[in-house]
């Protein structure tokens, strides 16, 4: 959507404020033994207290609240009550919600307590690449020039990125135009950022893998050649200037 009136950013600010704080108090909230549907509980009640709506549930019917994927589960992971959180495990949040008529989207992977597996540099450069991508754009920047900024500093550090999964505009609905924001170059993209749109920014940034594939549960996304990745995503406006980042309570970049 492209803001325009005092309600627009009104109703933003709120959608955005929910599902912040939402992953915020997630993250705090998870630890060893207690299972993904648990955790997805925990967040439904705060996302109910705002009043707000689970996204993915409204708009495809996502068996959850929140998309929650453990070690080589990239995204989407279904919560489970046989999933049981552990010490040291590589997990993803994503939070998206309706409130009032406005939706925001973001996500966070983090370490479970000690990082006994080794996935710190991988969450490291996962943030770091959505801090310098999102302070990157501002009106009238392509598109795909943002993407080869991710996919090149993906590089330097050891890291792929996930070509087929990328941002998308938000707002109105959970997906809208400008979709496919991908973590890469695709040089026929002649698109570029405009001025008081709203989109939501993420990273994908792999160990091995370049492609994501779906289980067979239909909604769980792993790769292609297996590995892990890490995924951080901010809900932000874009401006002349640096965007403002409507989800920036989350504390992602913590």
């Amino acid at each position: 959507m492209s803001i325009t009136e005092e309600f627009e950013w009104i109703g933003m600010k709120k959608a955005s404020e929910a599902v912040a704080l939402t992953l915020k108090e997630m993250k705090k909230f998870a630890r060893p033994g207690i299972t993904t549907k648990e955790l997805d509980r925990y967040g439904a009640q705060i996302l109910s207290d705002f009043g707000a709506n689970s996204a993915p549930f409204l708009t495809y019917g996502f068996p959850g609240w929140t998309c929650i994927s453990v070690n080589n589960e990239f995204c989407h992971g279904i919560p489970s009550d046989k999933r049981i959180l552990k010490e040291g495990d590589l997990v993803n949040i994503d939070v998206s919600a309706e409130l009032n008529g406005f939706w925001a989207d973001n996500g966070s992977s983090f370490i479970l307590g000690e990082d006994i597996h080794k996935h710190q540099k991988l969450v490291n450069a996962s943030k770091f690449i959505l801090k310098k991508a999102i302070n990157s754009i501002k009106d009238g920047v392509r598109i795909s020039d943002i993407g080869y900024l991710m996919e090149n500093e993906a590089k330097k550090r050891g890291f792929s990125v996930i070509k087929n999964l990328g941002g998308h505009g938000v707002g109105r609905s959970l997906h809208e135009q400008p979709d496919e924001l991908l973590n890469c170059r695709n040089r026929f993209d002649q698109r570029r950022f405009q001025k008081n749109s709203v989109v939501a920014i993420e990273t994908f940034i792999s160990t091995t893998s370049t492609y994501a594939d779906t289980l067979n549960d239909g909604w769980t996304l792993v790769g292609n050649r297996g590995g892990y990745m890490a995924q951080h995503e901010h809900t932000i406006v874009i401006t002349n200037k640096k965007p403002i980042i409507l989800t920036e309570m989350n504390e992602i970049w913590n």
